[in-house]
């Protein structure tokens, strides 16, 4: 009976989070070493079907880089990476549009629909835009060419409302078309900002492999559970927020900026993590916030 108890004592607090986020759109990015488990991802996307029966509105962008380095491999394709990002050059985007287009994005949409959630991929190319990325080594000063790795220009939510108001779940892949109409790969922290920004989306929803922002890295009892924009410099200068954490906390406060209301970064690996960030008083992870 207690066991019982406690379950409906669960729903009951997430009700004013159920009815205060109703029709909210709710943009989610997952990827990375979750991609690895089955167990892992089923349970995420198990959360986003859930997270649409009750009326909210996710929109899923994913990743798929293990899958393509797995592809490339048994293609004796060997793989070239330049400060962290994959170098793509023509046969690479070949294969990295096959993995992510014919088998990762189906296989997602297919599990969704298995949990009683309506899903439909879309291809990345389809509604981004994007140019070509290049920067400057500030070692060297020589320009670093990634090939076909593209950054963010447009999106065109046209197609993503469409599958919204037909209760339909968007599940992206992170591909974009070029102006020279060629395909490029991008960064799907990358592509979920850039379409949350679009969509004004209630919240940008990042699941990591780690417990959110710590102030010690190897202690997850200094997880930031919530920060604000203006705390942030403070925190890049003592270099609590560096390496890969960097870009993603910048690209949330570029989004923040931009008409979406919060960003969370949450353990993908911890079962659930989604719903108890959205639906608890406590939550789990790191909630970014406006100047309030």
């Amino acid at each position: 009976m207690q066991q019982m108890i406690e379950k409906a004592s669960v729903l009951v607090e997430a009700l004013p989070y159920i009815q205060k986020f109703r029709s909210d759109t709710v943009v989610v990015k997952f990827g990375g070493s979750i991609m690895e488990s089955e167990i892992g991802y089923r349970n995420i996307l198990k959360d986003i079907a859930f997270m649409e029966c009750v009326g909210l509105q996710p929109v899923l962008v994913h990743g798929g880089g293990k899958a393509v380095s797995k592809k490339m491999k048994e293609a004796h394709i060997q793989p070239n990476f330049i400060h962290g990002l994959r170098v793509t050059d023509e046969s690479t985007i070949s294969v990295v549009e096959s993995v992510l287009n014919t088998e990762v994005n189906p296989h997602l949409v297919e599990i969704i629909e298995n949990y009683g959630g309506k899903a439909r991929g879309i291809h990345g190319e389809d509604i981004i835009k994007v140019k070509k990325h290049s920067e400057i080594d500030p070692e060297t000063q020589e320009k670093l060419d990634w090939g076909y790795v593209g950054k963010v220009t447009d999106v065109d939510i046209e197609p993503i409302n469409a599958y919204l108001n037909a209760d339909i779940i968007p599940v992206i892949t992170p591909l974009g078309r070029g102006e020279d109409g060629k395909l490029y790969n991008v960064n799907a922290d990358e592509i979920a900002n850039a379409v949350a920004r679009a969509l004004k989306a209630r919240k940008l929803v990042f699941l990591s492999d780690v417990p959110g922002l710590m102030r010690d890295q190897t202690d997850p009892t200094t997880l930031i559970t919530s920060l604000k924009i203006e705390e942030i410099e403070d925190l890049i200068a003592t270099g609590i927020i560096s390496g890969g954490m960097l870009p993603k906390i910048k690209g949330a406060v570029e989004a923040l900026k931009n008409g979406v209301n919060k960003v969370h970064i949450i353990d993908s690996t911890f079962p659930h993590s989604l719903l108890l960030e959205l639906f608890t008083d406590k939550g789990v992870g790191t909630e970014l916030i406006k100047k309030t």
